[in-house]
């Protein structure tokens, strides 16, 4: 069974120390299934992915399968390993965020956010930043975090035959993929979190369009508990498949919605506020019973509580028009003073107004902080949020540069990948495929 064959091992079959390795190329499992009938040997090594429709991305699952039990599984990463974090320390620190932002595409904010807060730590100005920009921030999130969790729905449904819940998750995210383009240009991938606060304020009109998607959600979400919760089919694929109790959850490291599943109300925005979540009313939901049906439930009802948090940023922001997105020091703030063009591109006519004609000194700074950066004094900071998927976290080292000296990020998605093996092995190969989406990962931040 190992890869040692005395034969070609890109052959039909071939020999090895462990037994027969079969490798199908397709239309051929007519001979296959006929050797291994042949055969004493009934176990069956399994390539799942890293193609596969079911692994989240390009993940490869090694199954071995005796029958239809799996008795191993691993997980083979790195297939879409994209350099980011290295990228990053060729870039200015305001530039980094465009790479980022890249790694979970499913929940861009948070990536931006995290990396963000630990550039303001290291620079000392967490207490300057605007209280607008961090509404915004907390707004911009809680939406990413109803986007997220309805791909983790929508997908998880589609994998099992419920292909009405994944055409319904994906007509409601693209209401939230409006809501982003509209206040930041972009559906994803925004650097609009930037260190000291947010690219721009909110556009006109953007705080009624926000009510009237959290008014349409109110509607819509009670679909979902009323085509899966009680639904026996939907509940006979997910309970008890995936089972990883609280010791193995701690042991491994595991976060998010799959430690909450345990009854552990482990949430970063309650234990370790940021962003002035702590002056926001909202529940950390648990559930107890440590499958892929609880991991499922918590994801469905914290987009309720998301849609609570959004409705608080919303009226927070009305009382707060026309205050500053970003810090006043305008040695940090960049692009300095920046405003947005009327059609959406480029800078606006007062702003190259003012740098081009009316100030040589705004001219030299915009110049120098755009094309140099700002500096950041010596130090390492670490500031972890509460992501869809867990505890996603950016540690950042600066030598006193005009760019990070190292920067990596704890995804979840990478962590939460240990537990593959303990969910999957012992169940049948088809609850492989219900215990991967109940962790929902996502591999742009497994092979950032």
């Amino acid at each position: 069974m190992d890869s040692n064959a005395t034969e070609d091992f890109y052959a039909s079959t071939s020999e090895t120390s462990q037994g027969r390795v079969f490798n199908v190329s397709g239309q051929d499992w007519e001979s296959i299934t006929a050797e291994i009938g042949d055969s004493a040997d009934e176990r069956v090594v399994v390539n799942m992915g890293p193609q596969h429709p079911s692994t989240h991305g390009v993940l490869r699952l090694i199954l071995e399968l005796e029958g239809e039990t799996v008795t191993e599984a691993r997980c083979g990463i790195g297939y879409l390993h994209t350099g980011i974090e290295k990228n990053m320390e060729f870039r200015t620190w305001t530039q980094g965020v465009t790479f980022c932002t890249r790694m979970d595409y499913l929940s861009p904010f948070y990536n931006e956010a995290t990396y963000c807060l630990g550039v303001e730590r290291l620079l000392g100005i967490e207490d300057q930043v605007p209280e607008k920009a961090q509404v915004m921030r907390v707004l911009l999130m809680e939406l990413n975090r109803l986007s997220s969790h309805l791909v983790a729905v929508a997908t998880g449904g589609m994998e099992i035959g419920a292909l009405t819940v994944m055409t319904m998750g994906f007509r409601e995210r693209e209401l939230v993929l409006d809501l982003f383009e509209t206040i930041t240009g972009l559906r994803m991938n925004h650097a609009f979190i930037r260190p000291g606060g947010v690219a721009q304020d909110l556009p006109a009109g953007a705080l009624d369009d926000i009510r009237a998607f959290v008014a349409l959600m109110k509607k819509r979400l009670p679909e979902y508990a009323a085509m899966c919760n009680a639904n026996p089919i939907f509940r006979g694929r997910l309970e008890e498949v995936g089972h990883l109790d609280l010791a193995g959850c701690l042991a491994l490291g595991i976060t998010g919605p799959a430690l909450r599943s345990t009854g552990y109300a482990w949430d970063l925005r309650k234990a370790q506020p940021y962003s002035g979540y702590e002056d926001y009313d909202f529940d950390v939901i648990t559930w107890d019973t440590a499958d892929a049906y609880g991991r499922f439930r918590i994801r469905l009802d914290e987009m309720w509580e998301s849609l609570r948090l959004v409705e608080q940023a919303a009226d927070r922001l009305a009382k707060l028009e026309g205050a500053p997105v970003m810090v006043a020091d305008k040695k940090i703030a960049w692009p300095s003073q920046l405003a947005i063009g009327s059609d959406g591109m480029g800078n606006s006519l007062d702003h190259i107004r003012h740098i081009m004609g009316e100030s040589m000194e705004a001219l030299i700074h915009h110049f120098k902080l755009v094309t140099e950066g700002f500096r950041v004094p010596p130090g390492q900071a670490y500031v972890p949020v509460e992501s869809p998927r867990g505890e996603l976290g950016a540690h950042v080292v600066s030598d006193g540069g005009t760019r990070p000296f190292r920067a990596h990020f704890r995804d979840p998605s990478f962590v939460n990948l240990q537990a593959t093996s303990v969910m999957s092995e012992g169940g049948m190969l088809a609850d492989v495929i219900v215990a991967i989406a109940s962790i929902d990962p996502v591999m742009g931040g497994v092979d950032r």
